[in-house]
Order: C-alpha cells, then sequence, then structure tokens
C-alpha cells in the first residue's frame, strides 16, 4: 500500500477522533479545527518514513494532533499581542455565540460550565483529561501520544480530575 493509501485509510479511521481533539482542545471555529485536522494528515504523510509502528496509528496521529495544538496556541497568543499592540485603544471582538463550538456541540449548561472549567486548567491537565477522560484512550495510548510515562499519565490524570472537581465546586468527576 502506497503511503497516500496508509494515511487516506488512517484518516477514514481516526479523522473524527482528532477533530475532536482538537475542538476539546483549542477554543476555535469549526473551520480553524477542520484545517488543523488536514494539518495533522499532512504532517502525517510527510513524515511516514519515520513511523516505526512501535506506537498504534491512532497514538501516532494523537502526539502530531497534540504538537499542532500546541503551535496553534502559541500561534493564537502571538497573535493576539501583535494585535493588542497594534490597536492599544480598540476592544476585542468576541466571536458570536452561534460561532462557538460550544453552541454547535454541547446542548446543556451543565456541558458548557465543564468545558469552561477544563479550558481554565493548565495545558498537561487538559489533554490529559482529553485523551483519557473524554477521548478513552488507554492510559499506554495516552502516555505514547504525550511522550510520557504511565505513571505520569496516571498522576496527571488524578491532579486534573482533583483541580476539575475544584472548579467545579466539588462535583464529583468519574
Amino acid at each position: 500500500m502506497s503511503n497516500k493509501q496508509v494515511i487516506s485509510e488512517w484518516f477514514y479511521l481516526y479523522s473524527d477522533d482528532i477533530y475532536q481533539f482538537l475542538l476539546y482542545r483549542l477554543n476555535s471555529k469549526h473551520h480553524d479545527v477542520e484545517d488543523l485536522v488536514q494539518e495533522v494528515f499532512i504532517r502525517a504523510l510527510n513524515s511516514l518514513d519515520h513511523y516505526k509502528g512501535e506506537a498504534s496509528p491512532k497514538t501516532w496521529l494523537y502526539s502530531i494532533a497534540r504538537n499542532i495544538a500546541i503551535d496553534a496556541h502559541r500561534k493564537k497568543k502571538r497573535d493576539k499581542w501583535k494585535w493588542l499592540l497594534q490597536f492599544e485603544s480598540e476592544t476585542v471582538r468576541e466571536s458570536t455565540e452561534k460561532d462557538s463550538p460550544e453552541q454547535l456541540f454541547f446542548v446543556s449548561e451543565e456541558q458548557q460550565e465543564l468545558l469552561h472549567a477544563i479550558r481554565s486548567l493548565k495545558e498537561s491537565y487538559q489533554e490529559v483529561l482529553i485523551m483519557r477522560s473524554i477521548k478513552e484512550l488507554s492510559v499506554q495510548e495516552t502516555a505514547t501520544a504525550m511522550g510520557w510515562t504511565e505513571n505520569k499519565v496516571r498522576s496527571t490524570l488524578h491532579r486534573a480530575k482533583l483541580a476539575l472537581q475544584k472548579k467545579l465546586g466539588g462535583n464529583v468527576i468519574e
């Protein structure tokens, strides 16, 4: 099978999971996340020769998506500061509710509160919560995707759940 065929098959199998991971991870519009999903698979295609098969394709793609999310977050921060410096006197216009991922994918107020609480946590907590609790990756898959040990995944997930529980006013997180 050619590299393009392999990536096409992986896209078919995993693009929805990668999309949802990036949507949870980033506070971006639908079309921005779609662009990032494409970037994940472009990078995968370009570096497929370096893929050794030590991790599952899904795990490998999650690690690429994680790196792209980090890059996108950094770019967003840089762009925000450039904009603020350039237009100090103007106020930042927030996107409308109809454009937000919350409106598209979360219907209840409780779910919106949970998403807001997750996004307020530090990045490593967000990532491990999304991968383990929301996307239900195994500890091993999460460890491989994040470049961590399995014990670090377990302890970080525990701390993330405690932090999230505190943000939600003591509501129990399963």
